[in-house]
């Protein structure tokens, strides 16, 4: 299955704990350390997670720059994870990423390039992402390439082509937050109160039985 999860609420969870701001995307990079280890044992084909909007750029540039460095120093140390090449992991990244720090593009590519031909486990970073700017690349790229412009080929342009079976959300909010609209269309969602930090496996493995009781019928 492929399950999407937007990281909400680090910010809350440092001010809830009394915490500078920093803290809780530390926690919440930690969480994600956890998270692959969880995915991998569950068997979880695909991932994508929403770690940065567009329009998290227009917070304080304090804020943002500290998560660049944290991208940055979280990024490189995945480059080296002994746990992506031992599982066959392939990472990818969708984004508007000429908008990140130079640094951070060169770690990127640098990780495609050595997971591209891994296929047990896939996992996609939303980084400088927006659904709807996803859309518009995906149109620009079919008229540049002469292409039709219908389903298929608007899907195969997309960032992220494959479509989440799951989506969750912590933090406690329930809107999609500009967060794979078109891959989102039959997705089942399921929302959690606590903050990403606090995210544990035994959340992800309700959050799936909670899905597998679901009845899916895209929209018949």
């Amino acid at each position: 299955m492929h399950i999407g999860i937007i990281l909400d609420g680090n910010r809350r969870f440092a001010k809830n704990n009394k915490k500078q701001f920093w803290k809780g995307h530390e926690s919440g990079a930690e969480r994600v350390e956890n998270l692959l280890n969880w995915c991998i044992e569950l068997k979880i084909k695909e991932l994508t997670l929403y770690c940065f909007s567009l329009e998290n750029f227009d917070r304080s540039k304090k804020e943002v720059n500290f998560l660049m460095d944290l991208f940055k120093k979280w990024f490189k140390k995945l480059e080296n994870d002994k746990r992506i090449i031992e599982n066959k992991v392939k990472i990818k990244f969708a984004g508007e990423r000429e908008k990140l720090d130079k640094g951070i593009q060169a770690i990127m590519e640098r990780i495609e390039r050595k997971t591209e031909g891994y296929d047990n486990h896939i996992i996609n970073f939303a980084i400088a992402y927006g659904g709807k700017q996803e859309i518009i690349s995906a149109v620009k790229k079919m008229i540049k390439e002469n292409k039709s412009i219908n389903e298929k080929n608007l899907q195969d342009s997309l960032w992220i082509k494959d479509e989440p079976d799951l989506i969750i959300r912590t933090g406690g909010e329930k809107r999609m937050s500009n967060f794979l609209p078109w891959q989102s269309t039959y997705s089942e969602w399921i929302f959690l109160n606590k903050m990403w930090p606090e995210f544990t496996k035994k959340d992800l493995e309700n959050a799936i039985s909670e899905f597998k009781s679901r009845k899916r019928r895209f929209g018949k």
